[in-house]
């Protein structure tokens, strides 16, 4: 059972006001979140909005940069040549570290978005781009236990925060169901919450063909934008700090 997990949430990717006041509110449970970065979503100055947020509530603040896709907000794999890919991603770290300079914040880690995050943890070279990035930027990667993003980054000696996720059901390979079939997002909050708990104690949860995996983690995703995410972070923080677990960012600052 681990002492302490991180909450963490991906923000600003909405610029409805309902959806920023829903995420000014997260801030008050995760202890970190993924600041989009343009790539998917998000503006300067929603950025500024977030990351300003995020420093008075003491979050842990990171980008969150994915494939150039706004259309598909991000979920699609792109057919993008790895030069392209590698200018926007950098683009998007430059615009969102702009704007932690500009509200005073120091980011504290990269965690790819959407299509972009699935593709990495298997595919080698977008795994070595985004080490490349963590490199450039002095950042940890956040990413998926036991995959190739995690034995690139640690063999670049990279810092590497391994996560998981409370609302979406996984395969038997701890790779995460594709959202195109039916059972992919976890829509009940019992079914979430224990599966959360599950993996806070780093105990056994229920692949999607029934079975028993394994997937240890230092940090848990709660979905902004999944149907109750407010509802289900409130008794995700409550459940943890029930059963005696500590919410906090992992702590790892930007690398020597």
């Amino acid at each position: 059972m681990n002492d302490s997990i991180d909450l963490n949430a991906d923000l600003g990717e909405d610029e409805g006001e309902d959806a920023v006041t829903r995420d000014l509110a997260m801030m008050d449970i995760v202890s970190s979140c993924n600041i989009a970065c343009g790539g998917h979503a998000g503006s300067m100055a929603l950025m500024k909005r977030m990351l300003v947020a995020a420093k008075e509530k003491t979050v842990a603040a990171g980008a969150h940069p994915s494939y150039p896709d706004r259309e598909n907000f991000g979920r699609l794999s792109l057919d993008i040549s790895d030069t392209d890919l590698e200018k926007s991603l950098q683009s998007q770290l430059q615009a969102v570290k702009t704007a932690a300079t500009e509200s005073a914040m120091q980011l504290h880690h990269i965690k790819p978005h959407g299509a972009l995050y699935n593709d990495a943890q298997d595919q080698e070279h977008l795994a070595d781009i985004l080490v490349k990035l963590a490199i450039s930027e002095r950042l940890p990667l956040v990413g998926m236990p036991h995959s190739v993003l995690q034995r690139k980054a640690e063999t670049a000696s990279v810092r590497f925060i391994a996560e998981a996720f409370i609302d979406r059901q996984y395969t038997d390979n701890s790779r995460l169901v594709s959202r195109t079939e039916t059972g992919a997002v976890i829509e009940q909050d019992a079914d979430r919450l224990k599966q959360g708990v599950a993996l806070a104690m780093n105990v056994a949860i229920i692949s999607n063909e029934g079975n028993n995996i394994h997937v240890s983690a230092q940090t848990l995703c709660l979905h902004s934008d999944s149907n109750g995410a407010l509802q289900t972070a409130k008794a995700m923080r409550k459940k943890l700090e029930q059963v005696g677990i500590r919410i906090e960012p992992v702590s790892y600052g930007p690398s020597e």
